[in-house]
C-alpha cells in the first residue's frame, strides 16, 4: 500500500499544468469516488445479509453494520491524511461528513417520502449523535487555549484519539447489549449466499474503499494546489461529499422501499463514527494530535451543532416520523455552509 501512495504521489505530481491536466484530476478524482460508493456499496449489502441472520433491528443495523461500511471510506481517508500531516484533511473530512450525512442526506431523504421511526431507539441514539458533536468542539476548543482558537486553531491531542475510541467501544457495546431481544423479523433481506461469498464480498468491498482512498488523497491535494483553495474547505465539502455517497446512496434506497428507520440509524451511527472513529483514529495515529483551523470555529463547528439540533429538535418534537419541512431546513442548511465555505 506504501508503494502505491509514492506512485499516486509521483503520478499526479506528473500531470501537466494546464486545463487539460486539471481534466485528467477531476477524472481520477470522479472514478475514485465510484469506486469508494462501489466498495462501501458492497460492504453495506453483504452486511446487512448478515445482520440480518444474526436477528439485529434495522435501525441497530443501519447504526453499526451498515453505517461501519458506510463510514469505512471516512476513516481511510482521514487516517491516511494525518499520517502525511494533512490534519486539515483529516479534521474537514470528518465535520464535512457529520454536515453531509445530517444535512444532505436525511435532507434529501425526508424530501422523497417522511422517515418513519422507533421513538425510543432514535432518542437513545440521537442523544449520543448530539453529545459526540458537542464533545469535538470542546475538545478543540479547550485544548486550543480557549478563545486562542478563534485565531490560532484548536486541537485535539493524541490521547483524546484514544479517548474516543474508548467512547466508541462503550456506545456499540450498550447498542448492541440494548437490542438483545428487540429483534422483528423482516423479509426479502437474506440473498441465501453461503457465508465463504458473503465473506469474499466483504473482503472485495475492503480493497475497492482503501485502494480508491489511497488514489484519491493526491488527486484531491493536488487539485486544491492548483485552484489555490485550504485543503480544510476541499476536504469539509467535495472530499466529505465523495465518502459520503455510501449513505446518500442508501438513505434514498432506504426511504424509497420505506426503510425510514434504516436510513436515520445509517446517519446516526455514521455521525457518531465520523467523530469518534474517524478523528479518534486520525489523533490516535498523529504524536501531536490534530490542529484544528480557527475556520472551523466560525463556520464548519456552528453548521454541525445546527443540523445536529435541528434534527435532534424535530425527533423530540415528531411522534414517529421525520417530516418534508424537517428535510428542507437540514438540506438547506448544507447548501448554505457549502457555498459559505468556498466564498470565505
Amino acid at each position: 500500500m506504501l508503494m502505491l501512495d509514492d506512485l499516486m504521489l509521483n503520478l499526479v505530481a506528473k500531470v501537466p499544468q494546464n486545463f487539460g491536466g486539471i481534466l485528467i484530476l477531476i477524472a481520477i478524482v470522479a472514478a475514485s469516488l465510484y469506486l469508494l460508493g462501489k466498495g462501501a456499496d458492497i460492504l453495506v449489502d453483504e452486511a446487512v445479509v448478515l445482520s440480518t441472520r444474526w436477528g439485529i433491528p434495522k435501525m441497530v443495523i443501519g447504526a453499526t453494520i451498515v453505517s461501519l461500511g458506510t463510514t469505512v471510506p471516512e476513516v481511510t481517508v482521514s487516517v491516511m491524511s494525518a499520517l502525511k500531516g494533512s490534519a486539515g484533511m483529516a479534521m474537514g473530512n470528518a465535520i464535512g461528513s457529520v454536515i453531509c450525512d445530517t444535512g444532505l442526506i436525511l435532507g434529501v431523504s425526508a424530501l422523497i417520502k417522511p422517515l418513519p421511526f422507533n421513538k425510543k431507539d432514535i432518542n437513545f441514539q440521537g442523544w449520543i449523535q448530539l453529545a459526540a458533536g458537542v464533545l469535538i468542539v470542546i475538545t478543540s476548543f479547550v485544548f486550543g487555549g480557549g478563545t486562542k482558537a478563534f485565531t490560532e486553531g484548536g486541537r485535539v491531542p493524541q490521547f483524546m484519539g484514544f479517548v474516543f475510541l474508548a467512547l466508541l467501544v462503550a456506545y456499540t457495546v450498550a447498542l448492541i447489549k440494548g437490542a438483545k431481544g428487540t429483534s422483528e423479523e423482516e423479509g426479502g433481506e437474506d440473498t441465501g449466499e453461503s457465508m465463504l461469498i458473503i465473506v469474499l464480498k466483504l473482503i472485495l468491498g475492503v480493497l475497492l474503499v482503501i485502494v480508491s482512498s489511497k488514489v484519491l488523497i493526491p488527486a484531491v491535494q493536488e487539485l486544491a494546489l492548483r485552484f489555490n483553495i485550504p485543503q480544510t474547505v476541499i476536504a469539509a465539502t467535495l472530499v466529505a461529499f465523495g465518502t459520503s455517497l455510501p449513505e446518500l446512496i442508501t438513505g434514498i434506497t432506504a426511504a424509497k422501499k420505506g426503510h425510514g428507520d434504516l436510513a436515520i440509524g445509517n446517519v446516526i451511527g455514521a455521525d457518531i463514527l465520523n467523530v469518534l472513529f474517524v478523528i479518534g483514529a486520525s489523533a490516535a495515529v498523529t504524536p501531536g494530535g490534530l490542529t484544528v483551523d480557527p475556520r472551523f470555529f466560525y463556520l464548519l463547528f456552528p453548521a454541525m451543532l445546527f443540523v445536529l439540533a435541528v434534527f435532534r429538535g424535530s425527533a423530540i418534537l415528531s411522534k414517529n416520523s421525520l417530516k418534508r419541512p424537517v428535510g428542507a431546513v437540514l438540506l438547506a442548511a448544507y447548501l448554505a455552509v457549502t457555498i459559505l465555505s468556498y466564498i470565505f
